[in-house]
């Protein structure tokens, strides 16, 4: 099984430890991941206010290239893993408006045309966790894991770009696929009603006590439904959850102290893979040890 791979900025930079473990668990997996070559920005959401027009245009360059390098001049639709939610939402609507509005498609053919490139549909928007759960399935990640991640409390964070507006794998108003595959692992989910409620993106850099807030209150809720950790497949929502932890409890009177880990860092470990190639020694706030280490048995299972 093999996929092309759009890392996008974050992975490189301030979410390597998203890339070192996704890449880390597929190869565990027997899945092998092709990145995308000469990949540019996706802009993120934010470059959308600043120039949609051009925004579309840098995102569809990207998808020209997918086109490009999985099929060539072959009619075959072709899959492209984006693992960023901004980049995964960029990229989807860049290719839902170029079909909707006829302004969007002449300027993306425009802007191509003239680096010598062309897109014709044919590539298809793919989350890690639609792959895992589609594509490679929940029985096969539970035949490939090593021991169970019984007795650690959950709460899965999937963000607000994942599954809106576009909910193209997954449920729009409570997703489960980061529940059902974690649960699966031994996890225990726990009940969070706030698992799609912005963490305010970029507002922390921005309007800090706005962005402060908003990430308080999803903390404090994960905090009295008793997680033990968050779980989230955002490197921004991961970066505002995680990083700013002693700020909000000195200004909430909080005592808050969360470990928030990708969704792929906690599978690794449920692999057996090493916490270096799991880049769990990047984290600010340290995972404490499993509830009950113990080998592959009967609390792992679909």
């Amino acid at each position: 099984m093999k996929y092309l791979y759009y890392p996008g900025c974050s992975l490189r930079c301030t979410g390597k430890a998203y890339e070192e473990s996704l890449q880390a668990v597929f190869d565990a997996l027997g899945v092998t991941l092709e990145e995308l070559q000469d990949w540019n920005c996706c802009g993120a959401t934010a470059y959308m206010a600043v120039d949609e027009m051009k925004a579309f245009a840098l995102a569809a360059r990207n998808l020209a290239i997918a086109e490009q390098q999985g099929g060539g001049a072959s009619p075959r639709m072709v899959s492209l893993m984006v693992p960023c939610n901004a980049c995964f939402l960029v990229l989807t609507k860049t290719q839902r408006y170029i079909v909707q509005y006829p302004e969007v498609d002449q300027t993306v053919t425009a802007a191509l045309k003239a680096a010598n490139l062309s897109y014709d549909g044919r590539v298809i928007i793919r989350h890690p966790l639609d792959i895992l759960i589609n594509d490679i399935r929940l029985e096969t990640v539970v035949e490939h894991a090593k021991q169970s991640l019984n007795g650690l409390r959950v709460a899965c964070y999937y963000g607000c770009q994942m599954i809106r507006p576009y909910a193209t794998f997954d449920d729009q108003y409570n997703p489960m696929s980061m529940d059902r595959l974690l649960r699966a692992l031994g996890a225990e989910p726990v009940d969070w009603p706030l698992k799609t409620r912005c963490c305010g993106g970029s507002l922390t850099g921005t309007i800090q006590e706005v962005g402060l807030r908003l990430n308080h209150i999803l903390l404090r809720e994960a905090k009295k439904r008793g997680a033990d950790v968050i779980a989230t497949a955002c490197p921004l929502c991961q970066f505002n959850l995680e990083c700013f932890q002693s700020r909000i409890n000195r200004q909430f009177d909080e005592k808050v102290n969360l470990p928030v880990l990708y969704f792929t860092q906690l599978m690794g470990l449920a692999l057996g893979l090493s916490k270096k190639s799991l880049g769990l020694q990047r984290l600010f706030v340290p995972l404490g040890p499993l509830p009950a280490s113990q080998e592959r048995g009967d609390h792992v299972g679909v």
